[in-house]
């Protein structure tokens, strides 16, 4: 029995996060059934009840310490851990995660990490000297790669492949009709889903979304859902959009699986995001995307995809936006073709991650051997 620790933003109720954990576990698992995984979560109880592993609290050092000290793998990841953007003391509570498994000669995997932007100087020469440690990275995308050169990361293997999340399999469509209908969208208009965040209070994206969302509605005959990807934060914002506009939208509250996620994505004719894993929910289900940046990340996920974006939340206009929209709206459901061919291939590059983590557990075993 092979046991692996694995560390991210778990158990605080961000469904992209949660999301890239199912994915994952559901890989690993099914690649090999003779693994434990325990994570180490903000929630440990929840993280039990949702993903059915055992859990540890990601402050709790010394159980940490014991847990990898016994394991054959910490995995750090997926995800926008390493970056100082949004919080510096995050990145240095995961550095301190893998400096600890590997005082603890337990190998590190970065797992399918987006890297960066790493801005802060000391925040650089520690990344660049825990980086170096590791035994093994995989990154989401070339830009993440481009960051650990700049940081100078270069002594582990370095692997481009994608998000764990494109590995999941496509769902069931009749859990988020459910959702919807009892939410109040009932008939046949076609769908158009909208997910938002708040980023720092700013107002102009938010004025541009409700006349889009508006414009959509009377062009299309269409009905406007926003999905709340991080609950409950994002249906506030939800709700402010929605309070801009002429056209009743629907704004779903509830807090929802990653399975009922997808689900939900998978009944939208076309998915308007902020949000990351809400455009790669959208790529697994086979629906149409428009992005709209805040990070590079959303540039980097969306070159894969051969797109672009329709700008970001500072300069996004309402016709740059609509245009989009248009060019996508005829043919929808001609490109699924398409669509499912670069899901599958993008699927098989997120399923290396999990290859390659096998292996470096199979490594291991070897040398102590």
């Amino acid at each position: 029995m092979s046991e692996i620790v694995i560390s991210g933003y778990y158990g605080f109720g961000n469904a992209g996060d949660e999301a890239m954990l199912a994915a994952m576990i559901e890989v690993l698992t099914e690649l090999a059934s003779d693994i434990n995984i325990t994570v180490i979560s903000g929630n440990p109880e929840e993280t039990r009840k949702r993903h059915g592993v055992a859990s540890v609290y990601r402050l709790n050092y010394p159980e940490i310490a014991r847990l990898l000290a016994k394991s054959q793998l910490l995995i750090s990841g997926g995800g926008s851990l390493l970056q100082d953007v949004t919080s510096e003391r995050s990145l240095y509570y995961y550095l301190s995660i893998m400096m600890l498994a590997k005082k603890l000669n337990t190998p590190v995997m970065l797992y399918a990490q987006g890297i960066g932007p790493v801005r802060g100087r000391l925040a650089r020469n520690i990344m660049r000297y825990i980086g170096n440690m590791v035994d093994l990275i995989t990154v989401r995308d070339e830009g993440s790669q481009d960051e650990l050169k700049r940081l100078q990361v270069t002594k582990p293997p370095i692997y481009v492949t994608a998000d764990p999340v494109l590995a999941m399999h496509q769902v069931d469509k009749q859990v988020g009709r459910r959702i919807l209908q009892k939410a109040g969208v009932t008939g046949t208009a076609p769908l158009i889903g909208i997910s938002v965040r708040e980023w720092k209070d700013w107002g102009h994206y938010k004025q541009v979304l409700a006349q889009v969302a508006d414009q959509l509605a009377v062009e299309f005959g269409a009905r406007i859902v926003f999905l709340p990807m991080q609950w409950p934060e994002d249906v506030a914002v939800s709700r402010k959009i929605a309070s801009r506009t002429k056209e009743k939208g629907i704004v779903l509250t509830e807090e929802y699986t990653t399975n009922e996620l997808l689900s939900l994505v998978g009944n939208f004719d076309i998915l308007i995001g902020i949000r990351l894993h809400a455009l790669i929910f959208a790529a697994v289900m086979h629906v149409p995307m428009v992005g709209i940046s805040y990070d590079p990340k959303i540039e980097r996920f969306l070159e894969t995809l051969g797109e672009c974006n329709a700008g970001t939340l500072q300069n996004v206009t309402v016709d740059k936006l609509l245009d989009k929209v248009r060019q996508l709206w005829p043919t929808a459901i001609d490109s699924h073709q398409q669509k499912s061919q670069q899901s599958h291939y993008l699927r098989d590059k997120a399923f290396r991650n999990a290859e390659l983590a096998l292996e470096l557990i199979s490594q291991a075993t070897c040398r102590k051997e």
